[in-house]
């Protein structure tokens, strides 16, 4: 199997990032988006001033906003749009896709509980061999530049090593496992976890906090892969751990700096305005509300984010209901 073009669905800063990334390893890569002035500047200029203004971009980068021209005898294909929007563009898609697909996009669809690669597997119809999940501690603007960054690709293995070897560049390193849902539920469920700790920051709570939030936010994170079959062993890794740490202290972190915001009294539409970006946080956390429900899991942090982004509970408040639970035993 020839990998010589590479597409990516997604011209936001983590679809940009990557095809910057990725663009010494292959003679062509597309990327689409929506946004016909964004997909202009790109041609013309070589910039993505909206997303990535300090980055100037390869010369072999091509944008497009006709999807099919872009997916056109791609080699391999990368998803790294919106979660909630990857079902209606990948249903643009007319071509059929035999190459493997990598899903970049980290979350989980609110209305079905499904995952990107369920999602990839049911509306392409890829063979399943073929499906991808890259998950990660992995700020885009770090790895446009250039900044030595590791993250997971998760799949079949053998397949999987042959993609390693592809997309490994000098700054852009890859471990391989098969857990797909695993490494899909860390993307997913940290950025929840890293609105609690910006929340904590943002109220001015410390360190200890902090520290405390993540590590029983890890926690939740392994219950919930558990439930959708993942290995729990999985979450203590890059795709698990190390984008958590990376999402929930980071200064690049949106989920982060939207709970910042809240911590410090603005209202949740004020706080996604002055982000300014999609946070994936905000959505999964509705669908991780009914995960919860629907698999009978406690996951008291994930709750109390989900009643301060659409209950309107205080995040003072929440801190009262955290440390007011019922004293445990501490397990993982």
């Amino acid at each position: 199997m020839k990998f010589e073009k590479l597409t990516v669905l997604g011209a936001g800063s983590w679809g940009t990032a990557l095809a910057q990334v990725l663009s010494k390893n292959f003679s062509e890569i597309s990327i689409w988006g929506r946004n016909k002035k964004t997909i202009d500047e790109i041609n013309r200029f070589k910039r993505n001033s909206r997303y990535l203004p300090d980055v100037d971009l390869s010369n072999n980068i091509k944008g497009h906003t006709d999807i099919n021209n872009a997916v056109k005898d791609c080699d391999i294909l990368i998803v790294a749009v919106p979660t909630q929007s990857v079902r209606d563009v990948l249903n643009i898609i007319k071509e059929k896709i035999s190459v493997p697909v990598i899903s970049a996009s980290k979350g989980i669809e609110i209305n079905s509980l499904m995952l990107i690669s369920d999602i990839i597997y049911q509306v392409l119809n890829t063979e399943k061999n073929l499906i991808f999940a890259l998950s990660g501690p992995s700020f885009a603007e770090e790895v446009a530049k250039g900044l030595p960054t590791a993250v997971t690709l998760a799949g079949d293995i053998k397949l999987g090593e042959k993609l390693q070897e592809k997309l490994n560049t000098e700054t852009f390193r890859l471990y391989i496992t098969e857990d797909i849902k695993g490494v899909e539920i860390g993307g997913a469920v940290k950025n929840v976890i890293a609105i609690a700790t910006g929340a904590s920051d943002g109220l001015g709570l410390g360190n200890n906090a902090r520290a405390s939030l993540i590590t029983r936010g890890l926690f939740e994170m392994t219950k919930v892969a558990k439930a959708f079959g993942g290995k729990p062993e999985t979450l203590y890794g890059l795709a698990g751990l190390g984008d958590l740490v990376l999402t929930a202290t980071g200064d690049l972190s949106r989920n982060r700096k939207f709970g910042i915001l809240l911590g410090k009294g603005y209202t949740v539409k004020d706080a996604l305005k002055e982000v300014g970006q999609v946070v994936e946080g905000v959505k999964t956390v509705e669908a991780l509300n009914k995960i919860q429900k629907k698999f009978g899991l406690e996951l008291p942090i994930s709750d109390v984010v989900y009643k301060v982004v659409y209950k309107g509970l205080s995040p003072k408040e929440a801190v009262r209901i955290l440390m007011s639970r019922q004293p445990k035993k501490e397990g993982f």
